[in-house]
């Protein structure tokens, strides 16, 4: 009988956005496509939205310049593409670092696609990160089709910095009945990179709620970066005054949003709930 190819792993989520991270302190596993959309199969594989490879940052040459954090998160979305930044996954892999003695204080820099961000993993184990800033389009013909009666309602493009479209619905569209596997975004020249899609209710005061259709995953339970992105549009639109906190409710819990100095900071819950050895089948080991 052949030999299995075993490969260590711990698996985490952030309000249900879950990941499988594989420690790779001698830079030697690089991902292919086929293996991430193996491991984040929920039939055949362990299940996941990504894998996150948790590597030296440096190990990792082309990301030189980011040598004040120790490790470099190397995110690929659940069909093996890369992203620029991933926050629940941040969290996640903040709170892995700390878990595994890679990082002993509970403040430090974690480096990504996007640059530096710092955390603070606080003593009830959630996890704030600076997302940095988030910059809006400065365009308005983003529009998506809900393909439901022709139902056409306006976007607001925000790079966070991956790219959102962050849709406010209208009072007379609910958020729980509109179908997130038929709508089209258009121009198609706006997203060239394709984009993350937020729809989003006001529940109240600071107060919204969103469902996302994540680029490379598909409807997720939480999105990080698409909080932010409707945070930001949310401020924008209301007016409201900055260093105040927004909570953004997410069919996977809640995460909350603030603006200080310029630099949004993300916070929320980051679990780890598994750990051991996965077995890659031999065709793609």
């Amino acid at each position: 009988m052949a030999k299995l190819a075993e490969l260590p792993f711990t698996k985490g989520h952030g309000t249900s956005n879950d990941f499988v991270l594989i420690q790779d302190s001698e830079a030697r596993w690089v991902p292919t496509a086929e293996q991430v959309q193996w491991l984040c199969n929920r039939r055949q594989g362990l299940g996941g939205d990504g894998v996150i490879r948790v590597v030296p940052t440096s190990r990792v040459p082309e990301y030189a310049d980011l040598a004040a954090a120790n490790w470099f998160m190397d995110y690929r979305n659940s069909d093996g593409s890369i992203a620029e930044m991933c926050g629940n996954g941040a969290r996640v892999f903040a709170r892995y670092l700390l878990a595994s003695g890679l990082e002993s204080s509970r403040e430090f820099l974690i480096a990504t696609r996007a640059g530096l961000h710092q955390v603070i993993v606080h003593e009830d184990f959630t996890v704030s990160i600076s997302m940095g800033q988030a910059r809006i389009m400065e365009r308005d013909d983003v529009m998506i089709d809900l393909g439901q009666g022709n139902t056409v309602v306006a976007a607001t493009g925000v790079s966070v910095p991956n790219p959102h479209a962050v849709a406010m619905l209208p009072s007379g569209i609910s958020l729980t009945e509109i179908s997130l596997t038929e709508f089209t975004v258009s121009p198609i020249d706006a997203f060239p990179q394709g984009v993350n899609v937020e729809f989003v209710q006001v529940i109240g005061e600071r107060h919204v709620q969103m469902r996302v259709v994540e680029r490379g995953s598909g409807e997720t339970m939480s999105c990080g970066t698409g909080a932010c992105a409707v945070a930001s549009v949310a401020m924008k639109t209301s007016g409201a005054t900055k260093d105040l906190e927004w909570q953004v409710d997410v069919p996977g819990g809640s995460l909350w949003v603030i603006e200080r100095d310029g630099q949004l900071w993300l916070r929320g819950s980051a679990e780890l709930v598994a750990r051991g050895k996965v077995l890659f089948p031999s065709g793609i080991a």
